[in-house]
């Protein structure tokens, strides 16, 4: 499923936004996780070292701002990407796709507690499969999505362009090969080779469907169909990257 979100500016520019997933910001959770596990622990290293006392209610409050306040800081300074956002590729925005303000980002972030209540995180599964845009709780009560950056939102984002040209797609072996009508940009020539490589788990319809957005302003003949004509591009620039 398409699970990208269509946007209009009040001057009537359209974009699109990038949903992140639930894996990917499990990813980022975990990293955040660990990060904020890791200054605490450096905290009470260092007061054992400079012969500080760091009683249980200090490292209470300790624990208790990093938990409230350690993305809301994170989201206002990074352009709304915590450490585990920015290493994974994803941002916090508003849900018109603007930055992410101060409120939105404090409210998000306070209403973790419900996502994860018990530590089962649960609900937060349960509500984001559900949610157009992947949004949890925090994310409908602030009218904030977690979307791809620029840079990686396409599956492809975690390949490097040498593996991109070594990675063989053998059932491109028997289509004919198509010259593409116009020069290609490097984002481009990754979406074709993307949709070659998902083609098998899309079937022949769902695979037009696609294909048919990108064919539109082309003079096709009937002896070939959209997707095969996408196809017939990819295996073209396979190993032209």
């Amino acid at each position: 499923m398409d699970s990208s979100i269509k946007m209009q500016t009040p001057e009537g520019i359209e974009y699109i936004l990038f949903p992140a997933g639930i894996p990917i910001r499990a990813c980022a959770w975990g990293i955040d996780f660990l990060f904020r596990g890791v200054v605490l622990i450096a905290l009470f290293i260092l007061s054992e070292f400079t012969e500080m006392v760091m009683g249980v209610w200090v490292f209470f409050i300790l624990n208790f701002a990093l938990n409230w306040f350690y993305y809301v800081i994170f989201e206002m300074i990074w352009n709304g990407q915590s450490p585990g956002k920015r290493i994974m590729g994803i941002r916090t925005v508003g849900g018109d796709g603007s930055p992410v303000k101060p409120g939105a980002s404090f409210l998000r972030n306070m209403l973790r507690f419900a996502d994860g209540f018990f530590y089962l995180y649960l609900l937060a599964f349960i509500v984001m499969s559900a949610s157009p845009g992947f949004r949890r709780i925090g994310d409908w009560a602030a009218d904030t999505l977690v979307i791809y950056t620029a840079r990686s939102r396409l599956p492809v984002r975690f390949t490097p362009p040498a593996l991109l040209k070594q990675e063989a797609i053998p059932w491109l072996a028997d289509v004919p090969v198509i010259t593409p009508p116009a020069k290609l940009s490097y984002e481009e020539k990754q979406g074709l080779l993307m949709f070659a490589r998902r083609y098998p788990q899309l079937g022949k319809k769902r695979a037009d469907e696609i294909a048919r957005a990108w064919t539109l302003s082309l003079e096709l003949n009937d002896e070939i169909s959209d997707s095969q004509y996408l196809l017939g591009i990819a295996r073209s620039i396979s190993g032209n990257l």
